[in-house]
């Protein structure tokens, strides 16, 4: 039986229990300068009317990639040693981390492998490949691919990115937090999606004093899951946001979000497609149905706000397969 891998065996080292801080993630921006980009900030003047609230979009999707993955992945790549660098990078994902992994080590010039799964987004794995990564297809599900991936390391030697649970990439997603510090101060709650919680955790450590929310689809609540348990928790993601499948949320990102994620909620597959429907036609912003939950947790009055505070809704990527947005869309 396939189980979450434990925080001292794969991902969260005991000695890099320190590394996501404030710090770390001002040395990921350096480490990102120039190579990433600082993505926009839109206000959405329907989105505040329905809600009382000032809303801002935070649009991940322009980022290199079409999500905010590559910037922890360029941190992570920072963080190796040449050694490491000459073994090769691996990791195992449903797209967008995928993509960001392959080309940010196309960008180091390291060699990259990706363990994904028959049933992953064509538009991702095709785009995993155009960035210059060999695409592993073999396996049927995540757990399969998970396995495969722990074979080939064992086997090669590559060095193993996690794709959500580790503090050094949380601190490349981190930067987006001091981009919001920046460009609205006046923020109060940030609304972020959540698949395995590194990019919440990561937002999370940056901005202090503000309140953070997570949004999970009801189909893939790994987070919530966690957090009732107390410890990771395996589960069979089911949702259309197939960017949020995460089947378990790790030990080091859970002990993060218990102490800096102030709420989660949980939204419907009508809710995501709602939110989709809505950023597409309202905004313009051709999202994945992923990086859609903030805005539907939003449009589905999920989230309590004060009236006027000002609140931005993290849109996290925007790879979308053509049938699956098309299919959207043309549900009303």
């Amino acid at each position: 039986m396939w189980t979450c891998p434990g925080a001292a065996s794969r991902s969260w080292p005991s000695r890099r229990m320190s590394e996501l801080s404030r710090d770390a993630i001002l040395r990921a921006r350096e480490t990102g300068e120039g190579r990433l980009l600082r993505t926009p900030l839109f206000t959405s003047r329907t989105l505040s009317d329905l809600t009382g609230a000032r809303v801002c979009l935070k649009a991940e999707l322009f980022q290199r990639t079409g999500s905010f993955k590559p910037r922890g992945m360029l941190a992570k790549l920072a963080s190796l040693s040449e050694e490491e660098k000459r073994r090769g990078v691996v990791t195992w994902s449903a797209g967008n981390a995928a993509q960001g992994l392959a080309w940010s080590a196309a960008a180091e010039g390291v060699d990259c492998r990706v363990f994904m799964w028959r049933s992953a987004n064509p538009l991702k794995v095709a785009a995993t490949r155009a960035y210059g990564a060999e695409v592993d297809l073999e396996a049927e599900s995540a757990a399969a691919a998970h396995e495969r991936l722990l074979e080939h390391v064992e086997r090669t030697g590559a060095v193993f990115v996690h794709p959500f649970d580790d503090p050094v990439r949380q601190s490349g997603h981190g930067t987006i937090g001091l981009e919001l510090e920046e460009d609205v101060p006046g923020a109060t709650t940030v609304v972020v999606p959540v698949g395995g919680g590194g990019l919440i955790a990561g937002i999370a450590t940056a901005l202090k004093g503000k309140r953070i929310v997570g949004v999970e689809p009801e189909g893939a609540a790994s987070l919530t899951a966690a957090l009732e348990a107390g410890e990771p928790v395996q589960i069979d993601p089911q949702t259309i946001a197939d960017g949020l499948g995460a089947p378990f949320t790790g030990e080091g990102t859970l002990a993060v979000c218990r102490q800096r994620v102030d709420e989660v909620v949980l939204v419907s597959e009508a809710e995501i497609e709602d939110g989709f429907r809505f950023l597409y036609g309202r905004a313009k912003l051709a999202c994945e149905p992923a990086g859609a939950v903030s805005t539907a947790a939003l449009l589905a009055g999920k989230i309590a706000l004060e009236p006027g505070e000002t609140v931005v809704a993290v849109v996290s990527g925007g790879n979308a397969a053509p049938e699956t947005a098309s299919a959207i869309l043309a549900r009303r």
